[in-house]
């Protein structure tokens, strides 16, 4: 057997703590899996106690000579091999640590999508010019295998298109609102009471945690670095029960969808909420679940569906890594050339779901489709009329076309009745 595997924890709550439990109690399987002895070093963390007591730890991974391992011992000490980072966040001193960590020889493993997703690429670099793993798994829908999946499963396909539904909060929420009738604040305000939402909930309903996410798995695809401006996302603060009606009317479900589409040497990325079709088994994806979708030029449609968070879920993850590096850690990190361009998201053609509220004036489903029809899209259906009062409420299902040309639309109702508008209409792509 190789020499033994020594790791190091940076932290250690509900992700940190899962992580060490799992190390400590499965040690024997994992060394046996990984070929050689995985050893659980030392852990450093602000409140050990706390930590001993929640998760069933032993002190004296916490403390060397009565006092509380620092994150700088661990940095200089030579007998370490892999650190995890669970602390999260991307601050100036979580990014600097993660940095130190390869520049003192050590593998790094961490779930923190944020830091990679915005601030990654230096450590990414740090870590393919030392030829040191950096094992991320966890940082993309907690227990699902998607980074592995494109790194390793599929090096010998092309990969199309990847879409999903990379977002648990999100997910719970428009599921509540779906299938028990609920308003927008209403499954919120649930999805906090049952730990799915945090008290400040912005980057779960805002797109954000979905778009950290899209933009790990598109560097991984495709080779692409983007950064968060140059995504394309929007969230769903703005959906309601008429949209969910309007779904419903053409046999769809509306999903908070990440999607990433190469055509013709370039990759069409956005963030948004989209219309999925009920044939589509991403739309009976419901509640925190995750699902990944991989269309692949030779191997056809994969899904990948589990627990996207939690702590055992999310440590799996790590400990998979860990085992990994274990295996292959002379072996240098598979990264993807950078051969594609950024695309244009206005320009992926879709059909789309489009709901107007209006005044309660006649004429008005004409004017709408006559000036949808001059911008040569046809249109599928037209949805039931919702009156009340002097405002109407309905959609349009078009035939696939592309944002802009939705938008040019848009323009020309305003330009032909710039008072008949009551709001922004609401621009949903259809996913089949």
């Amino acid at each position: 057997m190789k020499t033994p595997l020594n790791i190091a924890i940076l932290g250690c709550g509900t992700v940190g703590g899962g992580v060490a439990q799992i190390l400590t109690q499965q040690k024997e399987l994992l060394s046996k899996r990984a070929g050689r002895e995985i050893n659980l070093k030392f852990v450093a963390e602000l409140n050990p106690e706390a930590a001993m007591k929640r998760f069933s730890l032993d002190e004296k991974i916490f403390y060397k000579n009565g006092q509380k391992v620092t994150i700088d011992e661990i940095l200089a000490d030579k007998d370490i091999d892999v650190v995890v980072e669970t602390m999260g966040g991307k601050s100036d001193f979580v990014h600097n640590t993660c940095l130190n960590v390869l520049k003192n020889g050590k593998h790094l493993v961490t779930a923190n999508k944020a830091l990679l997703a915005e601030r990654g690429r230096d450590i990414f670099l740090e870590a393919e010019t030392r030829k040191l793993q950096l094992g991320f798994e966890a940082a993309v829908c907690g227990a699902i295998p998607i980074i592995k999946g494109i790194k390793e499963c599929f090096t010998g396909d092309i990969i199309e298109s990847v879409s999903g539904i990379m977002n648990g909060t999100s997910n719970y929420i428009l599921t509540q609102m779906q299938l028990q009738n609920l308003g927008f604040a209403e499954a919120l305000k649930l999805a906090q009471q049952n730990g799915y939402a945090e008290a400040d909930p912005s980057l779960d309903i805002n797109g954000g945690d979905a778009s950290h996410k899209l933009i790990l798995l598109i560097k991984l695809a495709y080779g692409l670095k983007l950064s968060m401006e140059e995504l394309s996302v929007v969230g769903i603060e703005d959906i309601n029960q008429n949209d969910m009606d309007f779904a419903k009317e053409i046999n769809a479900s509306i999903k908070l969808i990440c999607l990433a589409k190469l055509k013709d040497g370039k990759v069409y990325a956005t963030v948004r909420p989209m219309a999925v079709k009920n044939d589509n088994i991403l739309s009976s994806v419901n509640y925190a679940v995750n699902a990944v979708r991989l269309d692949n030029k030779y191997s056809d449609t994969h899904f990948l569906i589990g627990k996207g968070a939690g702590s055992t879920e999310t440590a799996m993850s790590i400990v998979s890594d860990i085992v990994f590096i274990a295996r292959h850690g002379e072996v240098e990190t598979y990264n993807e050339e950078e051969k594609y361009t950024l695309g244009d998201a206005k320009e992926i053609a879709f059909p789309y779901l489009v709901s107007f509220k209006t005044k309660n004036l006649p004429g008005t489903t004409g004017l709408i489709t006559t000036c949808i029809g001059r911008q040569g899209i046809n249109i599928e259906t037209v949805g039931h009329n919702r009156f009340s009062g002097e405002t109407a409420d309905f959609s349009i299902e078009t035939d696939v076309c592309c944002l802009k040309s939705i938008e040019k639309a848009i323009d020309d109702i305003k330009k032909e009745n710039k008072e008949l508008l009551l709001q922004e209409p609401k621009i949903l792509p259809i996913l089949y």
